[in-house]
């Protein structure tokens, strides 16, 4: 197995298997992620200790209830008969392996080669089988990666169902609206999105997190992202992550990182 340790945005990957690995565990957990230890434990992250920042315990909240938000996002676009699943910035996600799929799902994640890597070495240690057809686009989102995915099998005739985890606060205002734009290009009538999206004062309040994720935050949400998202074509709905975890019957408890906490989440369909 690889033993390099992840650095940059991309070991944000790891600190996510590893809260996605701590909620596996609970006795009612929001979902089960059998492999997200295997991900911590490769990453070698160091042990947490003490105790986090209040507006740090929202972040790894937040990154809870999202990944519920989207493991359903996902199954509704099954239902509604999508097989074509994207994900940018695939990190260290194991939707693939962890969800069931309908027959002829194919499943892409588009991720640079260094974290897909990583995540080929521990897969294959732990002999992790897939549930559908699997398919890795190694390829920078700031390169032509709509050119790699359609070589690598996207079908441009057939709706997709678009994942964007915790990325695009990585990314400038500019650049998120060009990778939608890019994705709007490449998405049949019917296709579908789901988003998540740095709060309003987001980065105001993590500025003094130094060598940190938040060090790496850009962007936030615009002010009224169902209006964003309807000039690029899409029918969009927005939530908050307090919103969601009360339907999901885990209502917040600690302080926020912000009056809804620290991410918006945007489910969207193509018109």
């Amino acid at each position: 197995m690889s033993t390099a340790r992840p650095s940059g945005v991309w070991a944000t990957a790891v600190g996510v298997a590893r809260v996605r690995a701590l909620e596996s565990e609970r006795e009612k957990a929001l979902f089960r992620d059998p492999l997200a230890a295997a991900f911590t434990a490769a990453g070698g992250l160091p042990k947490v200790t003490g105790t986090p920042p209040r507006r740090w315990v929202a972040v790894a909240f937040s990154i809870v209830i999202r990944t519920r938000f989207l493991d359903e996002l996902l199954a509704e676009a099954m239902a509604a008969g999508v097989r074509q699943v994207v994900l940018l910035g695939a990190g260290m996600d194991s939707r693939a392996y962890r969800l069931d799929w309908p027959a002829k799902t194919r499943f892409f994640e588009v991720d640079t080669a260094e974290p897909l890597n990583f995540k080929e070495s521990v897969l294959r240690a732990e002999r992790a089988e897939p549930r559908c057809e699997r398919i890795t686009v190694p390829v920078d989102l700031r390169e032509d990666w709509p050119t790699v995915l359609a070589a690598a099998g996207h079908d441009l005739d057939a709706p997709t169902v678009w994942i964007a985890e915790g990325l695009l606060i990585y990314l400038p205002a500019d650049a998120v609206d060009r990778l939608l734009g890019q994705i709007g290009h490449l998405s049949a009538p019917g296709s579908r999105m789901g988003l998540t999206l740095g709060s309003r004062g987001v980065l105001e309040r993590f500025a003094e997190d130094q060598e940190t994720a938040a060090s790496m935050w850009v962007s936030e949400m615009p002010e009224d992202p169902i209006a964003w998202l309807a000039d690029m074509g899409w029918t969009a709905e927005a939530f908050t992550v307090r919103e969601r975890a009360a339907a999901y019957g885990r209502p917040v408890t600690v302080p926020a990182a912000g009056p809804e906490g620290p991410g918006g989440l945007v489910s969207a369909i193509r018109r």
